[in-house]
């Protein structure tokens, strides 16, 4: 047996009540505090119980003191059927999310500046042909991520959201893991079998607004939410109010509840980072400062970071000023596909998309750098669309890799790019299509990302803030840059953003002289007069190290 306090903040709310599996469903009147809470202390016994609120509400799209069923805001579990119940499991005499023991706790993870980020949905990147991808599935795929060499994981939403086949940005219960994917046990065992294969493993945290029957909007809609949207083109449903203060019971409502999402997941589930998600819409810098501290007080001595949504990204939402401590590139990828696909293709543009010094950014870990996202069609989609198909399109593919795997900036590649997978950016389920792999050409661009994320892992060149631009021929246009670090290794790039195909191109101005690494095609080149001859073929980018 357990003995468990039932409670539930609800300070303007006149009545409330409980009713679960251990009551037969009858309910009992909640007591109130004088701190906002209805409180019940109820002894569990062992097992899994079901139960649920009601409370008289005071949200305005009911009648006035309308009694009406709400699940615990707080409910790490839920039960997602038409009813909404809350799951508590009482474990050996004590209320816990799982019996799960954690066995990776001391493994060490890459740090921030070592990431290379793998954004994938569940669902889609591990369904077969007989069930939807989960998270016990997605364990089956650990070892391709790390054989691919990517170093931490980053998964769209995974909170509890009405139906079974979304992408989450529809929260509905903030503390709940969503329940196709699996159980609370289940999340803790993919994130540790991650962590024992030194994969970090981040979330994708929506904390602009939340579904409209989220248990919050239920209870007291005004107290936690602006009553209008305050971006009418850029609503999703109800959108928390973080200006919002209460005299009374001196809180911050929206403030402390997002905050006390992001200390659960950061401690109950250890996860090493957080995507904040349209934060321009979230419109509050002063609450994103917060919610980063919240996370790295929960993490200790785990390595973690915060990435922010930040469209268009501005070197004012990250550190030292700013309130975290990267930002995703969207200008990278709009770019990236405009040139890939042939269109306005110029120095200017190849030069912003590699060093975002040009945009104030002064850090590599302040720019998360991706050619696609769940936002966007896959970049064979784009190619397709243009008219690029197969081979060229595969060529332009591994251009686009060697700049997003050589520029300043965290790199991130969304799930399949790596082998031509070619989505469209639709909510319909799209599972990845593996069988890609087996055909050459999509071997052959995974063998080059694994390749490139490789160089990028073993050589420090790449991992810090330093570039120069030393070679320029505009009207090809034909541009080359060094990445380097305090050590005398250097990382040389060069992209042909051209229909040209050149024999004997005299690359001038190296920085140095020497045996190159012809890190593509796999071979030695030397060097004279800071001179490198080589052939360079249309739409086609080389790496060379020293």
């Amino acid at each position: 047996m357990a003995t468990h306090i039932f409670q539930l903040f609800a300070p303007y709310n006149r009545k409330a009540w409980l009713s679960g599996s251990f009551t037969d469903w009858k309910e009992i009147e909640l007591n109130k505090d004088g701190d906002g809470y209805f409180t019940i202390e109820q002894e569990l016994g062992e097992g899994r119980h079901e139960y649920l609120f009601h409370v008289e509400s005071k949200s305005w799209f009911y009648e006035e003191n309308q009694k009406v069923p709400v699940t615990d805001p707080y409910a790490s579990e839920v039960v997602d059927d038409e009813d909404q119940h809350a799951v508590i499991h009482v474990i050996d005499g004590e209320v816990k999310l799982s019996d799960y023991r954690w066995k990776n706790d001391q493994k060490p993870l890459p740090q921030n500046n070592e990431l290379i980020i793998y954004e994938l949905l569940v669902h889609d990147f591990t369904q077969n042909s007989k069930e939807a991808g989960n998270f016990e599935s997605l364990k089956t795929k650990l070892d391709y991520l790390t054989d691919l060499g990517v170093t931490a994981v980053e998964l769209l939403p995974i909170e509890e959201y009405p139906g079974q086949r979304g992408w989450g940005y529809n929260p509905r219960h903030f503390f709940a893991v969503e329940s196709s994917y699996g159980t609370p046990g289940d999340l803790m065992s993919l994130v540790d079998e991650c962590h024992g294969k030194g994969l970090r493993v981040f979330k994708d945290g929506v904390y602009n607004h939340a579904e409209t029957s989220c248990p919050l909007a239920q209870i007291d809609h005004d107290y936690w939410f602006h009553h209008e949207a305050q971006d009418a083109e850029q609503n999703w449903g109800p959108e928390f109010n973080y200006v919002k203060y209460d005299e009374h019971y001196e809180v911050r409502p929206a403030c402390q509840f997002v905050g006390d999402v992001v200390g659960h997941w950061a401690h109950n589930y250890k996860l090493d980072g957080i995507r904040f998600d349209a934060v321009a819409q979230m419109n509050n810098y002063e609450v994103l400062t917060w919610l980063d501290s919240k996370g790295y007080e929960i993490s200790g001595k785990r390595p973690f970071v915060t990435i922010a949504e930040s469209m268009p990204p501005s070197p004012d939402v990250v550190k030292p000023n700013g309130p975290v401590d990267s930002c995703w590139n969207v200008n990278f990828h709009y770019t990236m596909k405009e040139m890939l696909c042939g269109e306005n293709v110029s120095i200017e543009r190849i030069q912003d998309c590699v060093d975002p010094r040009r945009k104030g950014f002064t850090d590599q870990l302040q720019i998360v750098n991706y050619l696609t996202s769940h936002d966007h069609n896959h970049t064979m989609a784009d190619l397709g669309k243009a008219g690029i198909l197969e081979d060229e399109a595969f060529k332009r593919a591994r251009l686009g890799a060697i700049v997003l795997m050589t520029a300043i900036g965290v790199p991130m590649i969304w799930q399949g790019q790596e082998f031509g997978n070619y989505t469209e950016c639709k909510q319909e389920p799209q599972p990845v299509d593996w069988s890609l792999l087996e055909n050459e050409n999509g071997a052959g661009l995974h063998q080059l990302y694994k390749s490139l994320i490789r160089l990028r892992r073993s050589n420090t060149a790449l991992q810090g803030s330093d570039l120069d631009f030393f070679h320029v021929h505009p009207e090809l246009p034909i541009l080359a840059y060094v990445r380097w670090n305090g050590e005398g290794s250097r990382v040389v790039t060069v992209v042909n953003f051209s229909d040209s195909f050149i024999e004997g191109y005299a690359l001038t101005g190296l920085p140095a002289d020497g045996e190159w690494h012809d890190w593509v095609k796999d071979f030695k080149v030397s060097s004279t007069n800071r001179i490198l001859t080589i052939d360079l073929a249309d739409w086609e980018a080389r790496v060379f190290v020293l």
